[in-house]
């Protein structure tokens, strides 16, 4: 039980870091690139999204044969049990504090009605911190738990590749803990009072998605992002996208010297002028879209 309402909500954390934030800059269409360059063998950069939807887990050939050909695989967070069990710790507070203490009596009654969908007890919502709750909410509840980043991590290690974090969970966390409470109940109150409209915000994404157009989707992501203030857009935009692209690729460079390597991480981090593929043809690479 506590293993399935873990994997809730790190799944609705992962899923932040797709959909709220505002990037700028257009690129190529495309959601497959090779990474060429250095002389070291092709490796591969897919932009994601934390779905289950069935569509987004019909993979082409040639991404089923880009990943089989990677002996590594590379991703924001590993979802394992260690991982899981760590996040507890961090989205609950460990002293007295009481969410119902940081939210009031009526809005905290509405936040335990509507995790309660989610398979989450009482007992574990009353010392949630606030941007857990809301990060639990931003996504409809799981149906499978077969999310397509933790679809392609199983196929590639089922094959013998190596997966491989490129953030630790307290860097993402600390980028959620890193916001005023004011911003982190803003995003709680906000979840709570567009819980109806969520599958449709959802299917706006994930249609943007399933047209392979970064373009699009970063539109889609700017339009749901301007229902906040821009002192909020920003922070998002500065700690949530731009310093965790510089970080990982800090991070990528190293592996991208032998080659081989697969890079599965939300779309979304993918264009921009601090996107991931300016800032890999910046530092040497080629990137071409595989259509």
């Amino acid at each position: 039980m506590v293993s399935s309402v873990l994997k809730k909500v790190l799944f609705g954390l992962l899923f932040l870091f797709l959909s709220p934030a505002a990037v700028s800059g257009s690129v190529e269409p495309g959601l497959l690139w090779k990474i060429e360059g250095r002389g070291q063998n092709t490796s591969y950069l897919l932009g994601t999204i934390h779905s289950e939807d069935a569509r987004v887990l019909d993979y082409s050939e040639q991404l089923l044969s880009a990943l089989s050909a990677s002996p590594v695989f590379a991703m924001e967070l590993v979802p394992n049990l260690p991982t899981l069990m760590e996040l507890t710790q961090l989205m609950h507070y460990q002293d007295s504090t009481r969410l119902e203490q940081v939210t009031g009596a009526k809005l905290f009654a509405k936040i335990s009605a509507r995790l309660a969908a989610y398979g989450i007890p009482a007992s574990m919502v009353s010392n949630m911190k606030p941007w857990a709750a809301a990060m639990t909410l931003s996504v409809p509840p799981p149906e499978t738990g077969m999310f397509m980043d933790f679809s392609l991590s199983l196929r590639a290690a089922g094959q013998g590749a190596r997966v491989t974090a490129l953030e630790t969970l307290q860097e993402q966390v600390g980028f959620l803990e890193g916001m005023d409470l004011e911003d982190q109940l803003f995003l709680l109150r906000q979840a709570v009072d567009e819980a109806d409209q969520m599958d449709q915000q959802y299917e706006q994404m994930l249609d943007a998605y399933l047209s392979r157009d970064l373009n699009r989707l970063q539109e889609a992501a700017n339009q749901q992002m301007a229902t906040t203030s821009k002192r909020l857009a920003d922070y998002f935009q500065t700690v949530g996208i731009d310093q965790r692209n510089e970080q990982m690729l800090e991070r990528l460079l190293p592996l991208l010297k032998d080659g081989g390597v697969f890079v599965a991480i939300g779309a979304l981090h993918l264009p921009g002028d601090k996107g991931l593929i300016r800032l890999l043809r910046r530092s040497g690479y080629q990137l071409s879209a595989i259509h």
